[in-house]
């Protein structure tokens, strides 16, 4: 610990999340022995120890996706950015989970090292030298529950319907409502417009689409209602940070079987 150059913590827990100690005294003390201007790199759920130590005070970092509203609850000083698969603080580095753990490491030795070493590394660890994209890709974001009230029925119907062109007047039209008291129960129900939703849903088709078919890109596009491929990529982009095409590469089952 008094002369690595490097401290890698590694992701645990310490019992129950409403009573974890995420600094033990045996770690504390640890910590205390590094050396000054020694680089420390969380993985995963250890960004917990370098918060509750009081690195990560007033620096970016990040965590694992399921754990940031938490994180960040528990340690507001930390500006934790939930996007990302690590930060460089350059002596602090933060990593999302345990495989951007190893996007890290290989960005460590990117760093000390250079692309040659560090591609050489992923080759012979069977890893993508570089991932495209953040941890938005992985995040599940559940649909709302249907009530039988409000703007419920509404979304219900929008739904079965998304590749089909769908205005503002036909959505309040069919919720029997005014355009501008739809527009004012929907945005009270679901925290944003009806056409941001309708967009969201799209989108959350597409990707499903993109997962699970070989329909074209431009289809795909058509089928979720966001008309050309040109459309997809920039919603795909801002939604989740990656192409249509990267996206299929990461989620969609291929046949692994050797040749």
């Amino acid at each position: 610990m008094e002369s690595a150059d490097t401290l890698v913590i590694p992701p645990f827990t310490c019992g129950p999340a409403e009573e974890r100690n995420w600094l033990p005294e045996e770690l504390s003390s640890a910590l205390a022995r590094v050396r000054p201007g020694a680089r420390i790199v969380s993985i995963c759920s250890a960004s917990y120890v370098l918060a509750a130590a009081g690195l990560l005070d007033e620096r970016p970092a990040t965590t694992h996706w399921n754990e940031a509203d938490h994180f960040q609850r528990m340690f507001p000083r930390v500006k934790v950015d939930a996007a990302v698969l690590f930060v460089d603080d350059g002596r602090v580095l933060t990593a999302a989970g345990v495989a951007a753990g190893v996007d890290l490491c290989l960005h460590i030795l990117r760093r000390d090292h250079g692309s040659e070493v560090a591609n050489r590394v992923a080759r012979l660890c069977v890893v993508p030298p570089w991932r495209e994209g953040g941890q938005a890709q992985f995040i599940e974001r559940p649909l709302p529950e249907l009530s039988a009230s409000g703007t419920s029925a509404t979304r219900a119907w929008a739904l079965e319907r998304l590749g089909e062109p769908i205005m503002l007047p036909e959505l309040a039209e069919h919720a029997r409502m005014s355009v501008r008291t739809f527009s004012r129960r929907f945005r009270e129900e679901v925290g944003m417009t009806p056409l941001q939703w309708l967009t969201q849903q799209r989108v959350r088709h597409a990707r499903r689409l993109l997962e699970t078919t070989d329909l074209s890109v431009d289809r795909v596009a058509a089928e979720a209602g966001l008309g050309s491929g040109a459309s997809l990529r920039q919603h795909l982009a801002a939604a989740v940070g990656v192409s249509p095409t990267a996206y299929r590469h990461t989620f969609r089952a291929k046949d692994h079987r050797a040749v």
